[in-house]
């Protein structure tokens, strides 16, 4: 069933409800100069392999760079990214292409950075991105290694050699955020900032990605494959970008901002979409009917038909769920008029380097200790984060269909 849905065109009609990219005219009008930062320019992208990166990857290859490396921890995501751009047509894959399933905090990256000779644009999409990351102080370390240590290392080594352009993808829950994933890529942009007068960084805050890798809607497929049933949150709407849309976002956000910029997509109400309302465009656009079940129990046992799915709705009581996502706070600085489609928070003070390395020594001496627990870090971001107002339910995604 599902190999009769063209993913692209339902994203198009039942998701964004888009024709064309909502930053087509800011893009087109920017090609020029795209072209000029980009043309025979050496890229190195790390965490390529996923949605968003190889999103980035797309839109940059349009304007012909000499030499791209691409670094990721998935080894068959490199595999399928480079089979993907190789048979994508109008893609301009350079010669000096070369693909490393190694971590961006490791010495093996460190020896690669510094061996090869300097890059101009450096992208970096390597995140825990996932809510679900905080079920336990073990899962939170290993978010806040890769989201936060593994950031202030990585930013270390490009000080050394530092590139033109350096991006790297926050999200819009680092808003006013209510979970430990949106607090980490809070704490990311903060350091990003204390190095912000070394070289230009920039990054970007926006929500769901369309079918990206991971996505609850992304899941469907595989459930469907398999004849599982649908499990939907029947209360969260979201804000969503196609893949494009969001390789194009960081793209832009990349070349034009000033350092410490924050990009987000200026997308307003009307344009948020209910999960519920894509699950129920998608069981029909596959011919089929929704099958309503009042429990997980009730959609697993049911085998699903020629003629109905089944689907069990629920109301959201995960920890750290926004109902509806927000890409700035009320006290943000913000630039509207710069682009069509883009917003710009800007952020003209620099944080304190001591600041920083005090926030991660006191996160770091509480992960060490062997009885710590998730509200004892809870706590502490509290602290040093004043607009961190976590939501703890004590369920978490894990313990759902």
């Amino acid at each position: 069933m599902v190999g009769f849905l063209r993913v692209e065109e339902f994203i198009d009609k039942h998701i964004t409800k888009r024709e064309r990219s909502f930053f087509s005219e800011d893009f087109e009008s920017k090609r020029p100069l795209l072209r000029k930062e980009i043309e025979g320019k050496s890229i190195l992208v790390i965490g390529g392999a996923g949605t968003i990166g190889s999103a980035f990857i797309k839109a940059a290859l349009e304007f012909s760079p000499s030499r791209l490396f691409v670094v990721d921890i998935n080894e068959n995501g490199l595999t399928e990214l480079t089979r993907d751009l190789r048979s994508t047509p109008c893609l301009n894959v350079p010669d000096a292409y070369k693909t490393y399933p190694m971590d961006f905090g490791s010495l093996a990256f460190q020896k690669l950075y510094l061996r090869e000779s300097k890059f101009d644009i450096i992208a970096n999409f390597a995140a825990h991105k996932h809510v679900r990351s905080e079920k336990d102080i073990f899962a939170i370390e290993a978010m806040l290694d890769n989201n936060v240590f593994k950031t202030k290392k990585l930013l270390e080594l490009l000080s050394l050699r530092p590139p033109k352009h350096f991006f790297c993808v926050s999200t819009d829950k680092a808003a006013n955020p209510i979970n430990i994933m949106g607090a980490s890529k809070k704490l990311m942009e903060n350091i990003m900032l204390a190095y912000r007068n070394d070289f230009k960084i920039t990054t970007a805050r926006f929500a769901n990605v369309a079918f990206s890798n991971g996505s609850l809607l992304d899941g469907y497929i595989y459930r469907i494959k398999n004849n599982q049933p649908l499990s939907c949150p029947e209360d969260i709407q979201r804000y969503f970008l196609s893949q494009q849309e969001s390789g194009q976002l960081c793209l832009l956000a990349t070349i034009f901002g000033q350092s410490g910029d924050v990009f987000f997509p200026k997308l307003n109400e009307n344009q948020l979409v209910s999960f519920k309302s894509i699950t129920e465009a998608l069981i029909k656009e596959l011919g089929l009917n929704i099958k309503t079940c009042n429990s997980e129990a009730e959609a697993k046992d049911y085998v699903p038909s020629s003629s109905e799915y089944p689907v069990y709705f629920f109301p959201s009581h995960t920890t750290g769920e926004k109902l509806v996502e927000e890409f700035y706070s009320p006290l943000d600085i913000i630039n509207d008029s710069a682009f069509k489609g883009l917003g710009i928070i800007r952020n003209d003070n620099q944080v304190e380097m001591g600041k920083i390395v005090n926030v991660l020594n006191q996160i770091r001496e509480l992960l060490d200790c062997t009885n710590a627990e998730k509200a004892d870090l809870v706590n502490l971001l509290a602290l040093h984060m004043g607009d961190f107002n976590h939501v703890e339910t004590g369920k978490s995604l894990d313990q759902q269909m």
